[in-house]
């Protein structure tokens, strides 16, 4: 797996600059352009971080299964409650959710 080609699949999938993703993972900005321009490998800890700001364990980042969608507590949350919705209320979510994106 290459390591920094997922990370950043993963961080343009959000819309992120490196300079969001620093904000968001607490990782320097220098530490991350660094990174993908040596093409050096993040430490555990850095990687760790990352995740996190992901919203990701590290088991789903390396999971090669790209089919898988893996949620956070909130997406969970936000699944469960709108399957509990009728049609009719459901249909109401998703062009909420489309006019803010």
């Amino acid at each position: 797996m290459d390591i920094l080609k997922r990370i950043d699949e993963l961080r343009k999938e959000r819309g992120w600059s490196i300079y969001k993703l620093s904000e968001q993972s607490d990782v320097m900005q220098s530490t991350l352009s660094n990174m993908f321009a040596r093409k050096t490998m993040p430490s555990i800890q850095t990687l760790s971080m990352l995740c996190s700001a992901f919203g990701i364990t590290m088991s789903e980042f390396f999971e090669e299964d790209t089919q898988k969608i893996f949620l956070n507590d909130k997406e969970s949350e936000l699944i469960k409650d709108y399957r509990l919705l009728n049609h009719k209320n459901q249909d109401v979510i998703l062009k909420i959710i489309k006019i803010l994106k």
